[in-house]
C-alpha cells in the first residue's frame, strides 16, 4: 500500500517537469565566428543575420543582435544558456568592427528588488482616482 502512495506521489511529480527550450532573439549560424571576419558592408551583415534588435543612439553607431537559450525544467527556475551578443560597429555602409560576446564574457547582473521610484511622482488613491478622471473620456458615439 505504501508502494502504491509512493508510486503516485512520484508520477504526479514527474508529470508536472516538462524539459523543454525555447530560442530568444536571434539565432546565429554556427560558424558566426569565422563569417563575421569576412562581413565588410551592411548589406552583407543585413543578409547574414538580419536587422539589428537595436542601434545605438549616441557616439559610434553599433548594431546590436542579442540570442538566447530558455531552459524549462519542471518546477526548477528556468535558466538562460548559450548567451550570443554581437556587436557591429557601422560607418555609413561598411562594417567597421564586429565583436561577438559569448556566455563567459557577459556579466552576471543581479536584478534588484523592489519597484523603481519616480521623482516627483504623484500617488493617488482608489477614491481620489476616479475624481481625478472625472470629465477626461466623452460618451461614446460623440466622435470625438
Amino acid at each position: 500500500m505504501k508502494i502504491r502512495i509512493i508510486l503516485i506521489v512520484l508520477v504526479a511529480v514527474l508529470s508536472g517537469c516538462t524539459f523543454q527550450t525555447k530560442h530568444r532573439g536571434y539565432v546565429f549560424p554556427e560558424n558566426i565566428e569565422q563569417d563575421a571576419a569576412n562581413i565588410k558592408t551592411t548589406a552583407q551583415l543585413l543578409d547574414m543575420v538580419g536587422a539589428p534588435q537595436t542601434k545605438t543612439l549616441y557616439g559610434d553607431q553599433v548594431w546590436i543582435y542579442y540570442g538566447e537559450d530558455e531552459n524549462y525544467r519542471g518546477p526548477l527556475r528556468h535558466t538562460f544558456s548559450n548567451k550570443t551578443v554581437l556587436l557591429a560597429w557601422v560607418n555609413g555602409n561598411s562594417v567597421k568592427q564586429i565583436k561577438i560576446l559569448h556566455d563567459d564574457d557577459l556579466p552576471d547582473v543581479k536584478i534588484a528588488d523592489g519597484e523603481t521610484e519616480i521623482p516627483a511622482a504623484i500617488e493617488l488613491n482608489a477614491v481620489q482616482e476616479l475624481f481625478n478622471n472625472i470629465g477626461r473620456f466623452t460618451p461614446a458615439g460623440l466622435g470625438q
